[in-house]
């Protein structure tokens, strides 16, 4: 049977409608602000405030983790790039940060299921890790259920904290070698997709690397066709630690009323089991960016979600997001500061 999960309420649509009062009353052309000002109304209504406040303090936070899967020949890389890569954004030195320290975005990163022991990282980054990689999902699952309980209540007080700590926009980045496997199938799962309409190639497998990354993701899906009708058990089966992770970080988001900026396919997968432990949710989101993922664009239709950027970019980290930031205030600043044209007359 499947559970009952508690709505989120939407932002506020009478700040909404001041809002677009407002974007139509500036000393601009109607429309000529285009899709920047359809996200100046989405901020101010998310504040609750018209004109919004200027969105100073935006927090990144990249959950990691390893994946079963990628032992299976569904990734370019091997699963010792992860490690590497959390210490390599703990230098400053990855896309993302060099991205987060030009727009003055915090970024955090923490390890829910890498598969390494981290020795000498600090404990902070550890501190909520579930396990070391998960299950190969198109062979048995990727967590227990407690597991998942586990890492959903992570990402609960992950997003508690960054909101204490003044975040008005939060964005949710990933680091995991083999991550796109899992994120499609949980896409697919959730949408009622076969594999081949999701599965893409990640960090950029060849032809033959990705058919088999399709078959393991239908075999995934195959597996635990009867299980998917509840999100939680759906992330159990298909998931990893730091997917359900993202996804309790968003969720708790949303219900805090806090908006989210998110990335690409694994950010997208996340916001989508979000929106499913926490009905409504995805109104509290933006995406950031398009990724060359398909399953990412197809969960935006889902999600009702337009992309700010679309460049062609598949880094993952967060690092479309953090790369739209710029809009994201820009449009926010745009109807706080122009001027009305009643004022002019």
């Amino acid at each position: 049977m499947t559970a009952t999960y508690e709505p989120v309420a939407a932002p506020s649509e009478v700040v909404r409608a001041a809002a677009a009062e407002r974007l139509a009353g500036l000393a601009t052309p109607p429309g000529a602000l285009g899709r920047l000002g359809d996200l100046a109304i989405w901020i101010a209504a998310t504040q609750s405030m018209v004109p919004p406040s200027p969105v100073s303090h935006v927090r990144a936070v990249i959950f990691a983790g390893d994946h079963g899967v990628s032992d299976h020949g569904v990734s370019a890389f091997p699963k010792a790039i992860t490690p590497a890569m959390v210490r390599t954004f703990l230098m400053g030195k990855a896309g993302v940060s060099v991205l987060a320290a030009q727009h003055g975005v915090s970024v955090r990163v923490l390890d829910l299921g890498v598969d390494d022991e981290l020795e000498g990282v600090a404990p902070e980054v550890t501190r909520f890790k579930v396990r070391r990689g998960s299950g190969a999902i198109h062979l048995e699952d990727a967590l227990t259920a407690d597991e998942t309980l586990q890492a959903i209540a992570a990402g609960e007080t992950v997003a508690a904290e960054e909101i204490a700590a003044g975040a008005q926009l939060l964005i949710s980045g990933d680091m995991g070698i083999g991550n796109t496997t899992p994120a499609a199938a949980l896409i697919a799962a959730s949408l009622g997709l076969p594999a081949m309409e999701v599965t893409g190639r990640g960090t950029g497998i060849d032809e033959s690397a990705l058919a088999h990354k399709m078959a393991v993701v239908q075999q995934a899906l195959d597996r635990t066709r009867e299980r998917t009708g509840d999100p939680i058990d759906t992330l159990t089966a298909l998931g990893s630690a730091d997917l359900a992770a993202a996804a309790g970080f968003m969720a708790a988001a949303a219900r805090a009323g806090v908006p989210v900026l998110l990335d690409g396919v694994i950010s997208v997968a996340a916001a989508v089991m979000a929106d499913r432990l926490a009905p409504g949710a995805a109104a509290w989101f933006a995406a950031g960016h398009r990724s060359t993922e398909p399953a990412q664009s197809l969960a935006l239709a889902k999600l009702g979600l337009e992309p700010i950027l679309d460049v062609g970019m598949r880094l993952g980290e967060g690092s479309g997001a953090v790369a739209a930031v710029p809009l994201v205030r820009s449009a926010a600043l745009l109807l706080s500061d122009v001027a009305l044209l009643a004022d002019l007359m």
